[in-house]
């Protein structure tokens, strides 16, 4: 057997002495991330009338808990609501919904940071579109052109996820404590279509502040939910 037969033989006996070792421990694949934004499957059934921020985290934090996608324990819940406090100052949302990362109960990710969910420094960089701003279940949320079309969520803020001007109960249905007919409130387009606008948080008001106007407007009282922590 020449040298070089020998070298080439030495080869093939190495290669198959390690391919089924590295077959054996193959990279271990990074788990999903858990789930730390969702549009709520259903509203919490009083219009806009949530029961202010803290009913609303309330019912952010129920549907998580219920939820079958992964979910740690422990997660502080906000829903993305602007308002304004007792002493008059604005509390945005954008403040109220941690640093990130958020992503959907598919593990897809949402935006990295707060920044990059708003635009700030680059705009679009989020990925709240009908494809990955799913409910807690995984599910696809209706938009323009399904029926019906739920596409309006809650928001009260301008599209840098601050307060408004202007009353609260033309801006926030009185601090999401109203249903009042003639009151309002700013919603988001979760599909970034339709009325005119591509904003997720900062689309237009509702025609009012029941449940009733908010399906006229078409919504459904739903609203968007980040884990904080």
């Amino acid at each position: 057997m020449s040298t070089l037969t020998r070298t080439f033989a030495g080869l093939a006996a190495v290669s198959l002495l390690s391919t089924p070792a590295f077959a054996q421990n193959p990279p271990a694949a990074a788990p999903p991330a858990p789930m730390t934004f969702f549009i709520t499957s259903v509203g919490k059934g009083d219009g806009a009338n949530v029961g202010g921020l803290t009913g609303a985290d309330a019912h952010c934090k129920a549907l998580a808990d219920a939820a079958s996608a992964p979910v740690v324990a422990g997660r502080i819940w906000r829903a993305y609501l602007s308002a304004i406090g007792t002493d008059g100052k604005a509390i945005n949302a954008r403040d109220r919904i941690g640093a990130g990362p958020w992503h959907n109960a598919l593990s897809a990710l949402i935006a990295a940071t707060v920044a990059d969910l708003h635009g700030d420094i680059i705009k679009d960089r989020n990925q709240i579109n009908k494809l990955n701003a799913l409910n807690e279940k995984g599910l696809v949320v209706n938009g323009a052109g399904d029926t019906p079309n739920v596409h309006d969520i809650m928001t009260g803020s301008d599209w840098e996820g601050r307060a408004l001007g202007g009353t609260p109960a033309m801006t926030t249905c009185d601090n999401w404590t109203s249903n009042a007919t003639t009151n309002s409130a700013m919603l988001g387009h979760h599909d970034r279509t339709g009325g005119g606008s591509t904003s997720w948080n900062y689309a237009h008001p509702s025609r009012g502040c029941s449940q009733a106007n908010l399906v006229a407007t078409g919504g459904a009282g739903l609203l968007y939910c980040f884990a904080a922590n």
